[in-house]
């Protein structure tokens, strides 16, 4: 899905960065939309859907299996339903592009469905192990055959009735967790997945909202038992997407570290399973302000007024991982400038997204003049104190959009201009990155 011509692009020092913006629509949240919606009976309505090439090959997949997916110019999309256990079945392999999440998720709706579905991606894509889903949809009765490392293209053959079970999650992992959840929808009885680590609850909260049986007990020791009750019947929604918290990461982050900057990011998902970046930002010094804390389709939403500030180094909880996965690469940078010693651990996860994510970050940010160690967990880095970075390097991105928009960040607080081999990537999750970098940097200079 990313241009087979690389577009490399330099981001040089910045001037203050001022105004208001508007993000992207929640990612892991639109996904869920377009899934929920074309397995619900009737016409859902969705607003603020984010456009990206990732969310968008959700949809062309959904399309295959049968579901009526139309985007209105006024940017409203309308779904018509096939109804759990009415996925067709798909003419062609199923092409995902660049998404992690399209892939679980939509092979747990396979799994449970009479049908088979082949998915392919792109390189990045298919140098992901698929292992961690493929072992419970197994165990449900889906047949799955993988390449080698359990990668893709794989194809699975759906098994229904499928076989309720209840599965222990080893890793922390909302991607599996959703997976086994959607596979419960067209399963007959009670599928549960049981939680040690909680991780974002999107998945939870839409299914409620779409009418599925679903409940959430919690032990005294923090595990969740989630369960689903199968055969179920979803009831169109409309559903207004909240800004992706993942994306106003980079803009949060930006404006703490450009001298001068004063940002409002408006409409901002606050889901606490999502949140945990803010938190840590703040504990560093950060100077956020939440204004007008709302709830809109069951997420909590709130405007963020960010502002520079002189950050402070401090030993981040590794509890806080599952709530901040993604937005650690770019928590690196803001590391990476403030006064002392940031030390990160837990975050083994990083080692299996679109590319092991420590050691390219670590690479990258020495090629800066960083001064930043890897552990086998976790990154340790000692910052600036505020001085900006030596820069000066090209950074391969690994088509890998949470780098190259990282190091673009880094890049308006270096000395030298900070270049990305491809910035082509960022599409996948972000389309209006660049054009919302130049708004702020208008606004201040």
């Amino acid at each position: 899905m990313t241009s087979e011509i690389a577009t490399p692009r330099s981001f040089s020092a910045s001037v203050p960065l001022q105004g208001r913006i508007a993000i992207p629509g929640d990612k892991s949240i639109s996904h869920r939309a377009l899934m929920l919606s074309a397995l619900a009976v009737g016409e859902s309505r969705v607003t603020g859907l984010l456009e990206g090439h990732d969310v968008l090959a959700t949809a062309a997949a959904m399309r295959a299996m049968g579901a009526s997916i139309e985007r209105r110019d006024d940017g409203e999309w309308r779904i018509h339903g096939v109804g759990v256990g009415g996925l067709l079945q798909p003419r062609e392999a199923l092409d995902m592009g660049n998404s992690g999440t399209s892939t679980r998720l939509l092979m747990g709706l396979v799994a449970t469905h009479p049908i088979t579905a082949t998915f392919v991606g792109d390189a990045s894509l298919s140098g992901r192990p698929m292992g961690r889903v493929i072992d419970p949809l197994s165990a449900m009765g889906a047949d799955i055959s993988a390449s080698p490392g359990g990668r893709l293209p794989l194809m699975v053959r759906g098994l229904a009735p499928a076989i309720p079970f209840a599965y222990r999650l080893p890793v922390a992992s909302a991607q599996v967790k959703s997976a086994v959840l959607l596979a419960g929808l067209n399963t007959p009885g009670i599928t549960e997945v049981i939680e040690p680590v909680p991780t974002r609850d999107h998945s939870e909260r839409m299914l409620r909202g779409f009418g599925a049986d679903l409940t959430v007990e919690t032990d005294a020791d923090g595990t969740r038992h989630i369960r689903v009750r199968g055969e179920a019947e979803l009831k169109p929604q409309t559903i207004i997407v909240p800004g992706d918290p993942s994306s106003a990461a980079f803009f949060i982050v930006a404006a703490l570290l450009v001298p001068g900057s004063d940002v409002t990011i408006t409409n901002v998902g606050l889901n606490p399973t999502r949140a945990g970046l803010v938190d840590v930002l703040k504990a560093m010094g950060g100077d956020i302000k939440l204004i007008d804390p709302r709830e809109v389709g069951g997420e909590p939403v709130a405007d963020l007024r960010v502002r520079h500030s002189v950050l402070k180094g401090i030993d981040v909880d590794p509890a806080v991982a599952p709530s901040m996965i993604d937005e650690f690469p770019v928590l690196f940078v803001a590391a990476a400038l403030a006064q002392g010693r940031t030390t990160t651990t837990g975050l083994d996860e990083l080692r299996v997204k679109e590319s092991d994510r420590l050691a390219v970050m670590m690479t990258g940010l020495r090629a800066i003049g960083a001064r930043v160690d890897e552990t086998d967990d976790g990154l340790i880095i000692d910052g600036t104190g505020g001085d900006p970075l030596p820069g000066g390097a090209t950074i391969a991105g690994h088509l890998d959009h949470r780098i190259c928009m990282s190091f673009a960040v880094a890049g308006l607080v270096s000395r030298a201009p900070v270049t990305i081999d491809d910035i082509a990537p960022v599409a996948t999750s972000f389309p209006n990155f660049e054009t919302l970098l130049q708004g702020l940097q208008a606004g201040g200079g």
